[in-house]
Order: C-alpha cells, then sequence, then structure tokens
C-alpha cells in the first residue's frame, strides 16, 4: 500500500504509523477508571469492514499527521488530508 503524503508525495507504507480511528472520540485510559474500563480504552477497537477514516503519523518522513479515507477491504485510499484540515 502507498500513501500520498502532501508534503512528501507518495511514500510506501513502511514510512507510516496506524494510529486508530480518526473519527474516535475514545477516552484514554486513567487511573480513576476500574480495569475493565481501562483494558477496553486502550486495547479494544473497531475492525470496520469497507470505508473507513483513519489517522496516519509519518513517522519516517515530515512527521505529519494525516487522515486517510481508505477502504480496509482492498485497500484503495481514497482521499489523504493532514489531519487539523479535518473536516467532520
Amino acid at each position: 500500500m502507498r500513501i500520498n503524503c502532501p508534503f512528501c508525495g507518495e511514500r510506501d507504507l513502511s514510512e507510516f504509523s496506524y494510529l486508530g480511528d480518526a473519527d474516535s472520540a475514545k477516552a484514554i485510559a486513567s487511573a480513576a477508571q476500574s480495569e475493565r474500563e481501562q483494558i477496553d480504552a486502550v486495547y479494544l477497537r473497531a475492525n470496520p469492514a469497507g470505508v473507513h477514516r483513519e489517522l496516519w503519523y509519518h513517522a519516517f518522513g515530515c512527521g505529519s499527521w494525516l487522515n486517510v479515507t481508505r477502504d480496509t477491504r482492498t485497500h484503495e485510499i481514497f482521499a489523504v488530508q493532514l489531519s487539523r484540515e479535518r473536516t467532520p
């Protein structure tokens, strides 16, 4: 899979780190939560089949945070934008 970074151009997937759902408002684990709530906040994620907006970090490139809209079944990428330019 190749991601078209707005600054660096098209790059191989190995330059990026996947960080999860770009639209998630999931709470971060805290000491005030029960053990079960902490485990859920850290480890449980949806695994959708189809078009999905994801947050990626260009770790071995420009360091940009990107929202990537792609089909998780085919890995076809429909859009890439800087996460600060995100539209709800």
